[in-house]
């Protein structure tokens, strides 16, 4: 990435953006990966940055060093970096390759904590490898993990087709996407440990909500969750009987 073609980015952006207390810095990989942000831009991104009261980006376990402490030290606004745990099941963890043990997980959430850094955790429910019989209690273990490393957040994905690489492994029958009521459940039983807060990524939700008579109101129950923290009552339906 050439130098400065960064901040230019994040300052158009925030020309066309309207005012927020948070800022969300998400580059489809590692923000602290140098060939993808170079150092020498941070800066000038955090210039930009501090007026917020908090920057979230997002970086592979690996990566949280020396450049994650050189960024936070730049910023006069609190720094939380988002990390992929995904899942705790063992096998379905090094079948995805994401190159992260829980061990090296952990230890790169203990020197957040150390740097009074925030930490925010994306874990997918019911990912490739692990049986819909059992993706309730792995998306469980996977939350109490996470906040057993102190995340102050964790993002519940659904996991979804459509990038090739997973419509192959649903051809092979290594995957089957979630249906709702088990992402439900999951998100429930986050919001109930009281741990910290946890959020339903609800992009293209509607994938997964396939009952015609109930979606509408049970994504709105999500949205309501999101934005209050609060389990509400559970959204009945005689047609499905929740299990869409």
């Amino acid at each position: 990435m050439p130098l400065g073609a960064i901040p230019e980015q994040i300052e158009f952006a925030l020309q066309q953006l309207p005012p927020a207390r948070h800022i969300k810095l998400y580059n489809s990989g590692s923000f602290f990966d140098i060939q993808a942000i170079p150092p020498d831009d941070y800066p000038a991104i955090a210039a930009l940055l501090n007026p917020f009261e908090r920057v979230i980006v997002e970086s592979h376990p690996a990566l949280i060093g020396d450049q994650c402490l050189r960024f936070r030290d730049l910023l006069s606004t609190q720094l939380e970096v988002a990390m992929g745990l995904e899942t705790v099941h063992p096998e379905a963890l090094e079948k995805l390759n994401k190159r992260v043990t829980l061990e090296q997980f952990a230890a790169a959430a203990k020197r957040l904590r150390e740097q009074a850094i925030d930490l925010r955790v994306f874990v997918l429910v019911q990912p490739p490898f692990v049986c819909s019989d059992e993706a309730l209690h792995w998306a469980q273990r996977s939350l109490d993990f996470a906040f057993d490393c102190n995340a102050n957040a964790v993002t519940l994905i659904p996991t979804r087709a459509g990038n090739g690489a997973m419509d192959l492994l649903q051809q092979a029958g290594a995957f089957t996407p979630p249906d709702l009521q088990t992402f439900e459940r999951s998100v429930e039983y986050g919001i109930s440990r009281w741990r910290g807060r946890v959020f339903a990524d609800l992009w293209e939700i509607e994938r997964i909500a396939t009952c015609m008579h109930c979606n509408t109101a049970r994504i709105a129950r999500l949205e309501h969750i999101n934005l209050t923290q609060i389990i509400p009552p559970v959204v009945t339906c005689e047609h499905c009987k929740g299990a869409a």
